[in-house]
């Protein structure tokens, strides 16, 4: 491109190459225009692959993309059985994958390349004067360190919130220490993989679990079956809330009982004893007690290192008084936000509370709502002052933890119709959400991830993939295909969080 290319010629630039980037990416060629795609990791949907242990809450037939759908069928791919429910694993395998590597995208993605910087060529924040018409600039860093410069007509940052996990300490701040022992590596990735390539981290130690929702359950359950093969193995579970039993769900909460099957598990570890509980906790100081060794290994992003003798003293407050715990491990699964840091010259108008899109947050606040209460939305509701600029996928619900992985999908098709013109067509509602039966309580995790892959000896395998299995039957114990794990608030719930607390 040269100074004198018109700004309709030049690519619209995709931040995140995740289920929603790519098809962002899929609809703008669909559109005839040039997508260019900026991954930070080695490979398409790195952030999926992380948690790629864990599956799905929605079926296959609510995860393609039509636009997707219809590049993959040009190279002759196959579509997975519709009703069955894939891991992460899985809908990067046999999805993102093959998507990415179509030719159409192949050449338009580059890995490893953080995008640091987004502005208006010639134009900070504070310029107004034309800057519609001005393209917007966006500043890459590459694995050798190399700064590029790239012009582009649009944005769309679907970058999703995997690097930006919440805190631990109170009040949205990071506890004493709390940074140290992430470098360390005794804090973990909030998913990490304890039955799988992460074992070794686990077995035998003890490990704490911080947290109440989706994440926690996963991880819990995860470290209860590797109890029994490791008896030594200790579980510990902190939480901010009163009564672990908001965690559980089932029952009246759930219309189809086996929904709860995940939610009872959980409940059976800790009145068994297997799971140590601590209630009212609010953190306040994370310390290396053991500084012999430390460790780049970050479980679950890099295990390669060596082990470290190191152990974590983890420090809190309660109404009974101070807590002292001290762990081998411990597992963050407080929820995630968004990184704002690289759009400080781009022209946002977020939501004070959620950190959403101005128009989106009061429609997806957990406070009032949940899944099953958020409207299919699109570029009217996304759009930001600074215009032809989309926040969209999980990172355009900011803190709120109601995404699902369809809306991605209908947002960033509405946003590419936005992009080229077609008005119609970006205020056009395409979707209808599946019924989804509850959402997650865990601030930061979509509604699409409920359950660990695995099916352990106290469970029939209902609602929960075995890797080895291609595809569901089409009847199964499950019910309705699509429908989650009942672990956290119902998605019907017209008032969300707060109307969950009342009805407790």
């Amino acid at each position: 491109m040269t100074e004198s290319t018109p700004i309709s010629k030049l690519p619209v630039a995709i931040i995140g190459s995740g289920p929603v980037g790519l098809a962002a990416a899929a609809h703008v060629i669909a559109r005839r225009m040039e997508p260019l795609v900026f991954e930070a990791g080695a490979t398409p949907a790195t952030a999926v692959s992380a948690w790629g242990h864990i599956g799905l809450f929605s079926p296959w037939k609510y995860n393609i993309d039509q636009a997707a759908r219809a590049l993959l069928e040009l190279t002759g791919w196959v579509e997975p059985a519709g009703d069955y429910l894939p891991t992460g694993a899985e809908l990067v395998a046999k999805y993102l994958a093959p998507l990415a590597a179509t030719p159409q995208l192949s050449n338009a993605i580059r890995t490893q390349t953080q995008v640091i910087a987004v502005s208006r060529v010639g134009k900070d924040r504070t310029r107004t004067p034309g800057r519609e018409d001005t393209p917007f600039l966006l500043r890459t860093q590459n694995e050798r360190g190399e700064i590029l410069d790239h012009v582009v007509r649009a944005v769309i940052d679907a970058s999703g919130t995997w690097g930006t996990p919440n805190p631990l300490g109170q009040a949205g701040l990071p506890a004493n220490g709390e940074n140290e022992a992430r470098e360390a590596g005794l804090v973990t990735s909030p998913l990490p993989d304890v039955l799988g390539r992460d074992r070794a981290h686990f077995a035998d130690r003890h490990t704490l679990v911080v947290g109440a929702g989706h994440s926690a359950a996963n991880t819990l359950l995860a470290l209860g079956e590797l109890r029994e093969a490791e008896p030594s193995t200790r579980i510990s579970w902190a939480i901010r809330g009163t009564d672990p039993a908001d965690v559980y769900g089932g029952g009246d909460q759930d219309g189809l009982p086996a929904r709860g099957a995940l939610g009872t598990r959980l409940r059976h570890l800790v009145e068994a004893g297997r799971i140590e509980v601590h209630t009212s906790v609010t953190i306040t100081g994370l310390g290396i007690t053991d500084r012999s060794a430390t460790s780049a290994d970050n479980i679950g992003q890099d295990l390669t290192g060596s082990d470290t003798a190191s152990k974590l003293t983890v420090t809190g407050i309660t109404p009974a008084g101070a807590v002292s715990i001290d762990v081998d491990r411990l597992v963050p699964t407080t929820g995630f936000r968004p990184d704002l840091s690289f759009l400080r010259e781009i022209r946002l108008d977020l939501d004070p509370i959620v950190e959403a899109p101005t128009g989106l947050g009061p429609l997806i606040d957990p406070e009032h709502h949940s899944c099953g209460t958020v409207a299919p939305h699109g570029a009217r509701l996304l759009a930001h002052p600074e215009t032809d600029f989309y926040i969209a996928g999980m990172k355009s619900y900011g803190r709120a933890p109601t995404f699902l992985m369809a809306t991605g999908y209908e947002q960033v098709r509405s946003i590419v119709a936005a992009i080229a013109g077609d008005q119609e067509a970006a205020e056009r509602v395409e979707l209808v959400l599946p019924e989804t039966g509850v959402c997650s309580a865990d601030i930061g995790s979509s509604c699409d991830t409920p359950s660990v892959a695995t099916v352990t000896a106290d469970s029939s395998g209902c609602c929960e993939p075995a890797p080895a299995v291609e595809a569901a039957e089409p009847e199964s114990c499950c019910g309705e295909a699509g429908q989650p794990v009942s672990i956290g608030i119902p998605t019907g719930l017209e008032h969300g969080r707060s109307a969950h607390q009342e009805a407790q």
